[in-house]
């Protein structure tokens, strides 16, 4: 599935039709290798190398089967199907899932949605089943290039009547050249002459997220605080996100805080964060931290491990554990992709050498640190995964962690890559513990008046503010951060300046949204 295909499911629910049910797999005798014939037999399973990389559909299927019955954390809950009863391969990898419902959700509506009920896979335990053409995964996994306009969307209505609004943009692109000049807090009123309200949801897609470098969309604009429209004509390209953004020092009566909005756990975030970190002690340091993330999804987990070590610095870190992954009861010494000895991630203190631009990075440099024993995190529903790791593990060494913002989207589950006949496949390997053998928060972390050690995390609950620039200190919720490190606890935020209404009743500055990424930024990566 391509970037552009995952990102236009968002401005309405996408509905899936394919039938399926919850069932068990099994062990046994091998199989015969695909033929004149499937060779399938009903919980009989060959190793997946058997199959890897033949690139005919039967095979593909073969190959997908027998590795998510070895490695899928939930293999036992799959049901078994007959590879050669599919011609479609990601058809048949849509099936190879569990389809238990989470916590939350009413019982059996996760089945319902693949037995020809609108699928909503926020009621299935298993959200995160996904693929990607490997040659855009690399592009994106690696240097975060992807053809867009340069403008994050938020969507804070979904379905008539929608409305959309733009969260932030990145410099030099189209979206913020002098004839377009978007900026946080604009609504799009339509585009090409098709209305965001309530008009063609297929145009709408097509507009905000476009398929191919030089394609040109026309946007009807109202800026905030404008009671005006303006047209703009913006063409894609492709370009990489700026993971780390808006660095900088805020000084305080009580003394100086850093800030830094942090936005894609890609590769090239490895050296921005070193940066931002460098910049934040220059000087005389900073005495806290406010870390942005309401708008990270996730992506490769040692960043996420890399930034927490720097957050906290090596007295709490050293000898600890940052997360330890858990596999399936096949796999409790041993990882089943690595081969390798199952052993807790640490806190690294020296780059991982991220791969990106073709290149593997510079491993062994030594990171900087900020030494500070708290850390005030801005979250939103679109903090996921690898983001919800750098809390955890710096809850499980006794780092306080102070939440402002929204409860994050509950994603303690990862993947590795996997690569066959050019898709790349990501389906549930494991789960991730903190030091204090912590992981269960499926539902999200919640901000709380108290800490629990669990899902629960001391702070206040704030929507989001898209009338201020982030990082902006009158912005609702690092407003409410810096008042809440000022003891006076979780305030209400100045009411916003006069402006564009939100969704009927709501304000711009009173709201949260779903920030549409692609599954890669929305997940907990580890590489091989």
């Amino acid at each position: 599935m391509s970037v552009t295909v995952i990102m236009r499911m968002m401005i309405l629910l996408a509905a899936a039709t394919l039938a399926a049910c919850s069932g068990g797999g099994g062990g046994g005798a091998p199989a015969p290798p695909s033929g004149g014939g499937s060779g399938w037999q009903q919980g009989v399973f060959l190793s997946a190398s058997t199959f890897q990389n033949q690139c005919q559909t039967l095979d593909e299927n073969n190959f997908l089967r027998s590795y998510s019955d070895d490695t899928y954390l939930w293999y036992d809950e799959i049901t078994d199907r007959d590879p050669a009863g599919f011609g479609d391969t990601l058809a048949y990898f849509d099936q190879l899932r569990t389809l238990a419902d989470s916590p939350t959700a009413a019982p059996g509506k996760c089945m319902a949605g693949f037995n020809g009920a609108p699928r909503d896979l926020s009621s299935c335990k298993d959200k995160f089943h996904f693929t990607f053409d490997t040659d855009a995964w690399l592009q994106l996994s690696q240097s975060g290039v992807s053809v867009n306009y340069g403008a994050t969307w938020v969507i804070l209505a979904s379905s008539p009547p929608r409305e959309v609004v733009v969260a932030y943009t990145e410099l030099n692109t189209p979206a913020t050249d002098p004839a377009v000049n978007l900026s946080r807090g604009a609504r799009l009123i339509s585009i090409d002459n098709e209305p965001v309200i309530d008009g063609d949801p297929d145009i709408l897609n097509a507009g905000l997220f476009p398929s191919s470098v030089g394609e040109t969309h026309d946007f009807e604009v109202q800026d905030l605080n404008s009671q005006t429209t303006r047209p703009v004509s913006i063409t894609a390209g492709a370009f990489a996100s700026d993971p780390v953004q808006n660095v900088s020092v805020i000084d305080t009566p009580t003394g100086k805080v850093g800030y830094m909005l942090f936005n894609d756990h890609i590769a090239t975030a490895e050296q921005a964060l070193i940066d931002a970190i460098n910049l934040l002690n220059a000087g005389q340091g900073i005495d806290d931290l406010v870390l942005d993330i309401r708008y990270n999804g996730g992506g490769f987990l040692a960043i996420a491990s890399e930034l927490a070590y720097m957050i906290a610095g090596a007295n709490p870190t050293t000898a600890q554990t940052f997360e330890l992954l858990q596999f399936n009861d096949k796999h409790l010494v041993f990882d089943p992709v690595t081969g390798q000895t199952i052993l807790p991630i640490p806190f690294y203190n020296v780059t991982q050498g991220q791969p990106f631009n073709g290149n593997n990075g510079v491993a062994g440099q030594a990171l900087p640190s900020l030494d500070l024993q708290r850390v005030y995190v801005i979250t939103g529903p679109g903090t996921c995964s690898a983001s919800e790791a750098i809390m955890n593990g710096l809850r499980g060494v006794n780092v306080d962690v102070i939440q402002i913002g929204s409860t994050t989207c509950g994603k303690p589950y990862g993947f590795y890559p996997t690569d066959n006949c050019g898709t790349t496949y990501f389906t549930i390997q494991f789960r991730g513990i903190n030091a204090m053998n912590f992981g269960d928060y499926t539902d999200g972390f919640q901000p709380s008046t108290i800490d629990d050690g669990m899902a629960n995390v001391l702070g206040c609950a704030v929507t989001d503010d898209f009338t201020k620039p982030l990082g902006d200190a009158a912005e609702n919720r690092l407003e409410v951060a810096l008042a809440y490190r000022n003891g006076q606890g979780c305030i209400a935020p100045a009411a916003a300046s006069p402006g564009l209404l939100g969704k009927p009743g709501t304000s711009l500055w009173a709201t949260d949204g779903i920030v549409p990424k692609s599954l890669w930024h929305t997940n907990r990566i580890y590489r091989r």
